[in-house]
């Protein structure tokens, strides 16, 4: 089960404020804020796609190109040793370091797409 929305290939997130009693949101991998709120999840979902249709709209109207989720770099730290460990790996199975961690990636997400929890 997921709390994101999805909606012309962007994600938003469902949180819940028990303050004021409602539900909200915000876009996710974009620098842009955007944000959104409503009542139910129908309201949700509807204001959700609402806020992406106008960024998009007002994106259009500027001859200006949206904001791309996800767009395939990013950076990592993590331990000297797991470094160490997949230059390795990489090295064994002549592959790079960039294709060594896309694989590795890639296995945790098949793994979760068969609801199996990766640690």
């Amino acid at each position: 089960m997921s709390n994101l929305l999805s909606y012309k290939n962007y994600n938003g997130t469902v949180e819940y404020s028990k303050e004021d009693n409602c539900l909200y949101g915000k876009v996710v991998g974009l620098k842009s804020h955007l944000s959104y709120a409503g009542d139910s999840i129908r309201e949700l979902e509807a204001d959700f796609q609402k806020v992406l249709d106008e960024y998009l709209k007002d994106c259009e109207e500027r001859a200006a190109q949206p904001e791309q989720p996800y767009k395939g770099t990013f950076n990592v730290r993590i331990s000297s040793d797991l470094h160490r460990a997949i230059a390795i790996y990489a090295i064994e199975h002549d592959k790079s370091l960039n294709a060594a961690v896309e694989e590795a990636i890639q296995r945790m997400v098949e793994l979760r797409e068969r609801n199996i929890q990766c640690p």
